[in-house]
């Protein structure tokens, strides 16, 4: 498989996650079809519009914006995780509130966005088509990731008799992913930078270690948390 045909299919795959993500919302939340298509349709237009400018804008630059957006990124993860919590209180306690909730983790986050527009960028460089087409393309992409989820999920909620319980310890258990990725991540490149991965893969070993610990204890924190009366 050529560096090409590798391109696609990871953006592809991010795509299909990011919808995913939107998804448990939507479908998890007591929202209408109309307002699922809707935040379908916001990323579509996202999408478009980073086409629009996708030939104008380096990797390079890209990379360097991206870069000093890691505090939004810790910002979103605790908004997950904080609103996770509240909706799970909110509905233990006879009332739901994920028609509101579910904002957190279904609308175009930073993350979102900055995954739109690398994907833009991306599939431009690499299929040598214009910005336009590109945007129209991941824009159809995203709207058929989010909208299929969307009316997956809620399938599956009523056939399996799930509530909005279940989109809050989603949105918590992304906003750990999110917050352990914030936090590792840049600390895991920068050790490769300064060469300190030895053969013997010493202290880069620790990293999964210390990312399983974090999960574990966060869990652990979480469901004492949420079984705990406000």
């Amino acid at each position: 498989m050529d560096s090409t045909a590798l391109t696609v299919t990871g953006i592809l795959i991010g795509i299909l996650v990011f919808g995913i993500k939107s998804g448990i919302g939507c479908g998890f939340s007591n929202i209408s079809k109309r307002e699922i298509f809707a935040i379908g349709g916001s990323y579509f237009l996202l999408a478009l519009l980073f086409g629009s400018v996708a030939d104008h804008i380096s990797l390079e630059a890209f990379e360097k914006f991206s870069s000093m957006g890691m505090g939004i990124h810790v910002l979103v993860s605790l908004l997950l995780i904080v609103t996770g919590i509240y909706t799970q209180k909110k509905w233990n306690s006879g009332k739901d509130v994920s028609r509101h909730t579910f904002l957190a983790i279904s609308v175009p986050c930073p993350v979102c966005m900055a995954a739109l527009a690398l994907s833009c960028m991306l599939l431009s460089q690499s299929l040598n088509l214009s910005g336009i087409k590109v945007g129209l393309l991941v824009g159809v992409a995203f709207f058929i990731a989010v909208v299929a989820s969307s009316f997956l999920f809620r399938f599956g909620k009523i056939r399996l008799g799930k509530t909005p319980e279940t989109m809050g310890s989603a949105m918590m258990l992304i906003g750990i992913y999110y917050l352990l990725g914030a936090l590792l991540i840049p600390a895991y490149i920068q050790t490769k930078k300064m060469n300190l991965v030895s053969t013997g893969g010493g202290e880069t070993g620790v990293i999964p270690l210390m990312a399983f610990g974090v999960i574990v204890l966060a869990g652990f924190f979480l469901d004492r948390i949420r079984r705990h009366d406000l």
